[in-house]
């Protein structure tokens, strides 16, 4: 088996070093000190095998001096210091998943046995603290929930859609001006594409968040009555999510006891453990949701569609052209926040999926304004 090339060695270093910088900064925000040295010590680990890996390539002649963060790393602290660092933490879960699952890949190819210590730095937020600083459970709590109200990501949530403006509308309009040469129906098919699309994508997110709040909320009221009218049954399947986490049945029952004596809090556990549901789910409004869709599915749609405002013809088409081209790099840079791909290659890449659609949908315009033509 061929050992990882030095460019795959470099990556590997810089998703090291990007790691503990992310690190470094959520604990330098958190207002909890315990999660806080969560985070640092996440940070010195990540720290350690940046060294590890530099030394290597050092000794191979590859690098000569340690790289700093990368602008993919920064980025995203901007982004934690205006949007929050749970969007931060989302993407280095999502980055040490994903190093978890080469290093088992990687070793499975090898033949090197497996060891379970791949998945380490995943399982980290839930145990380092809980074995080496005592955090308590509701801390621990606090952590996982995060990450699940981000695990979609409303950053790459507003890439994608901005994406589908983008290209559903340049494919709209470029398929139109084939057909008109780029004259004065354009615009008007461009801003019915975009108020069409954007008000679909509105309507598409206010019900889906909507029917999961509503589904959310009869569950939740359902096993409210099962705890009033049925106690001890809900007793009992307390006892058995304790004694499933590991708990010994004696401390399993002391702990049931003492969460149906208030039943408030016997409810949240069930609706956490039993039905799965994340209350904050709840709190997110559907109008909210919807507004935010329309104005990012709209922000990628208008940028085919302004050149029409003020030209016509294959100016007109050039021009649109040209800002779709630079808003599809733009969105392609965007992605590799989530991918850590390259930023050329991501851009590229984005700019010569969309152009190609819009060179079919142009195509098909053109053919089919001539058949009408002649």
């Amino acid at each position: 088996m061929a050992s990882p090339t030095p460019k795959l060695r470099k990556e590997s270093l810089q998703t090291e070093i990007d790691a503990a910088f992310l690190y470094d900064r959520i604990a330098a925000n958190e207002a909890d000190p315990q999660i806080a040295q969560l985070f640092r010590e996440m940070a010195s680990i990540e720290r350690g095998h940046a060294a590890h890996a530099f030394e290597g390539l050092q000794r191979s002649g590859a690098l000569s001096a340690m790289p700093g963060p990368s602008w993919r790393a920064r980025t995203l602290d901007r982004l934690g210091r205006m949007l929050g660092y749970d969007h931060v933490i989302a993407q280095l879960m999502d980055v040490e998943k994903g190093l978890a699952k080469a290093s088992v890949a990687q070793k499975l190819r090898s033949g090197t046995p497996v060891s379970g210590a791949e998945q380490n730095h995943v399982r980290i937020l839930g145990s380092l603290m809980a074995g080496k600083r005592g955090m308590g459970g509701e801390q621990l709590g606090r952590i996982e929930g995060r990450h699940k109200s981000v695990g979609g990501n409303a950053l790459r949530a507003a890439v994608l859609g901005a994406n589908d403006g983008l290209v559903s509308n340049m494919s709209l309009v470029m398929g139109v001006a084939g057909a008109t040469e780029g004259q004065e129906g354009v615009l008007l098919a461009g801003l019915a594409g975009l108020l069409a699309g954007a008000l679909s994508m509105a309507l598409g997110e206010w019900i889906s968040v909507k029917s999961s709040q509503e589904l959310y909320e009869r569950q939740m009221a359902l096993e409210m009555t099962e705890l009033e009218t049925n106690p001890e049954g809900e007793r009992k399947e307390l006892v058995l999510i304790y004694m499933a986490k590991g708990i010994s049945e004696a401390e399993a029952h002391r702990l049931a006891d003492e969460a149906m004596r208030d039943t408030g809090k016997a409810h949240a556990l069930l609706v956490k453990e039993e039905l799965g549901i994340n209350a904050e789910e709840l709190q997110g409004s559907a109008w909210e949701a919807a507004i935010t869709s329309f104005l990012l599915f709209a922000i990628g749609a208008i940028l085919p569609v302004l050149p029409f405002f003020f030209l016509t013809g294959l100016q007109a088409i050039g021009l649109s052209l040209g800002l779709s081209a630079l808003g599809l790099f733009g969105i392609g840079g965007a992605i590799t926040l989530f991918t850590g791909r390259s930023l050329l290659f991501s851009g590229m890449r984005q700019v010569l999926f969309g152009l190609a659609a819009a060179a079919i949908t142009f195509g098909i315009g053109r053919l089919i304004g001539v058949n009408v033509a002649g």
